[in-house]
Order: structure tokens, then sequence, then C-alpha cells
């Protein structure tokens, strides 16, 4: 869905919203394997998943730990770029191709204190990527690595399809085989 038709189905729409919107922001599609950034950039903007599959993660002691997935309609900010003025601790990449929109936090947070609607879609989307950092926090923490599959598939049905299972394993903080294991019980 463009951001456009999201701002629609959320009540959030309005011709100078459609206005700042067209003229603010900008789609890009990447390809598959694409950096969008790197852990120790700056990035200073909110990206609108239109299509395709984003992966969060961080590097330790040269190994990549995946942090999150963010498929369609999902948004994603570095949350210490944006609100810290610090580098961010993750990098972001596609896993297929992916068409985002962006747009600079701080245009938009201008924008808002014009617009009551672009408030209310400002709220929306932080409290969004806080409640998502908080249930994956929890989730990670204080269930089983069953229970924690079990929820990442209700969440993203098909990611089995299209993220590699060793990125999925990390996520979860199992091994491959610890994974099979799993799939093979609930199968």
């Amino acid at each position: 869905m463009d951001i456009l038709s999201y701002l629609k189905q959320h009540g959030i729409y309005s011709d100078s919203l459609v206005d700042w919107v067209q003229h603010h922001s900008k789609t890009k599609t990447y390809p598959k394997g694409q950096v969008l950034f790197a852990e120790g950039d700056s990035p200073q903007r909110v990206y609108f998943i239109e299509s395709g599959l984003l992966r969060m993660f961080y590097e330790k002691d040269g190994k990549e730990i995946t942090h999150g997935f963010f498929a369609e309609d999902s948004v994603l900010m570095s949350v210490e770029s944006i609100f810290y003025q610090q580098s961010s601790a993750y990098g972001c990449d596609t896993l297929e191709p992916t068409t985002v929109t962006s747009f600079n936090f701080r245009d938009f947070t201008e924008l808002s204190n014009k617009l009551p609607e672009v408030s209310h879609l400002e709220k929306l989307i932080l409290y969004g990527v806080i409640k998502k950092l908080a249930d994956t926090n929890y989730f990670l923490k204080f269930h089983s690595a069953k229970e924690r599959y079990e929820r990442m598939i209700a969440e993203y049905p098909n990611i089995l399809l299209r993220a590699p299972l060793g990125h999925v394993a990390s996520y979860l903080g199992i091994t491959q085989q610890t994974l099979s294991v799993i799939r093979g019980q609930i199968a």
C-alpha cells in the first residue's frame, strides 16, 4: 500500500498533507541485499515500507544479529539518530526488492506543529515504534523459543518464505538447529 492510501485508511488525510507528502517525501525501490543505512550512520528519515521486507540488525563479535523485521505498511526509523543525535546502533538492509517512501523527521515535526492531523500521525508513528520495541523485548526475554516462534509467525505469516532461516533464528535468539526442531514440532 502506498503512503497516501495508508494515511487515508487511518483517517489522516487532507489536501495540505497530500501536498506536503508529494513535495517532501521520496519513494525509492531498492534491490534485495541493499543497505538502507549502516550501523554508525545517523539517518534522519522515517521510512514507510510500501512493499518488500527489511531487516534491522547489529554486529557483535563479527556476527550479524537480527533485531527485527519490517514488512509492508510498517514504519522504520533510527530512534537514536532522530531523538538523541547519536549514530545508529543498527544497520538496515533489504531481504527482497523493497519500495519505501521516506521523509525527513524534522520537516515532518515542523508540519505537525501546523496541521493537527499530522500531529496525530506523528503520535501514531511514535507509539507504533515504541510498542513494537516493547513487545519484541518482552517476548524475547520472557517466552520460550517455541512461543517466540509462534508469535513471529502470527506477526509475519510468510517470514520463512521471505527471510533466510539464519536471520530468523538470530531474531528468535536460537540456533538454526533449534529452529528446525521447533518447526518440526509444530508441523
